[in-house]
């Protein structure tokens, strides 16, 4: 205020118009973009938030804000042009696109899905082969993960009609294992490391090993992808940096963080989130042989190919299409 007192009006004012100029144009530096993720606020979105905390969208001039929803109305949203970017799971990408959806894969941030059977191990069970004459529990018929048990126990010369199937909903089916009520669940393998730390003597057969799948990977539309090529391009820079920041870096250091300042429900689960980023999204769904020849979010055509053949042979989508039609195999490229 003193400084201005001391100026002519003529120079006030010149000094104000430079201001605002200055800042509209600072302003219009940052593209506002909404991503939209399946389900709640949870960590396991973890390269999302360490993008935004540590300012890597903002390098790329993005101003990111978060939604949340179910992965259908995700990619309906996209479609509509309602949201510019979507985070879902890969199995919802191929029903959206098979039933019309001009929805596109630009970045495979999952490699594989995070579908598995679970059971405790007194129950005997080994290999897929011994889940016939077992009570195995899906959460519909319509799942992507019964398509996995149909697979699994095919490719181990069984029928899924050689197990007793029952539909147990998403809320009840962990109970259902541990009350012995089933004797496997095909479900999330995150929910393995959640049975150990209750004390359950709890194996895994992952899913993946029999049917390669995606699991959240990075969505927007064509015509978004058509007229904003470095937006897309910008936010994919930014989620790289993250994912490169957590995989070489700390990660418990950057769960509390994001526990802390973005999801404190979770902050009673910190060591669970923890030894699952470290084991299974470090190790395994980030990062593969394809990511290491090739980059984060690499998309392998062969793999999605299958995921979408089978999910059209076992009636999960009306007709097959071509993955390339989908799925961006290189965002290095974009």
């Amino acid at each position: 205020m003193r400084f201005l007192s001391a100026l002519g009006k003529a120079a006030q004012a010149a000094l104000v118009a430079a201001a605002t100029v200055f800042g509209i144009q600072a302003a219009s530096a940052q593209e506002k973009v909404t991503i939209q993720i399946d389900g709640a606020a949870v960590p396991y979105y973890l390269p999302m938030y360490v993008a935004d905390h540590y300012g890597y969208f903002k390098e790329q001039g993005l101003e990111v804000e978060f939604l949340y929803a179910n992965a259908a109305d995700i990619l309906n949203n996209i479609a509509a042009g309602n949201v510019q970017f979507g985070f879902p799971n890969g199995d919802a990408v191929i029903s959206a696109r098979a039933n019309g959806l001009p929805v596109k894969v630009v970045h495979s941030t999952y490699q594989r899905g995070i579908g598995a059977v679970l059971f405790k191990q007194a129950s005997g069970i080994k290999t897929p082969a011994d889940l016939a004459g077992k009570k195995v529990a899906v959460t519909s018929y319509g799942s992507p993960n019964y398509i996995q048990l149909q697979v699994m126990m095919s490719q181990a010369g069984k029928s899924v009609d050689d197990a007793n199937v029952e539909i147990v909903g998403t809320g009840a089916i962990l109970d259902a294992l541990k009350s012995d009520q089933v004797d496997a669940i095909v479900f999330s393998m995150l929910r393995y490391y959640a049975l150990k730390a209750e004390g359950v003597d709890v194996g895994m057969i992952p899913s993946d090993d029999y049917l390669p799948s995606h699991g959240n990977v990075l969505v927007t539309s064509e015509d978004y992808l058509g007229a904003n090529p470095k937006v897309v391009k910008g936010f994919i820079t930014a989620l790289d940096k993250a994912l490169k920041h957590i995989v070489e870096g700390d990660v418990a250091k950057e769960v509390s963080m994001v526990i802390d300042t973005y999801t404190p429900t979770f902050a009673p689960q910190k060591d669970i989130v923890t030894e699952i980023i470290n084991e299974v999204f470090v190790k395994t769904l980030w990062q593969s042989d394809d990511t290491k020849a090739n980059g984060f979010g690499y998309g392998n055509i062969a793999s999605w190919q299958k995921t979408i053949d089978v999910a059209k042979e076992y009636e999960a989508i009306p007709d097959s299409f071509d993955a390339t039609e989908m799925v961006v195999e290189k965002p290095s490229d974009l």
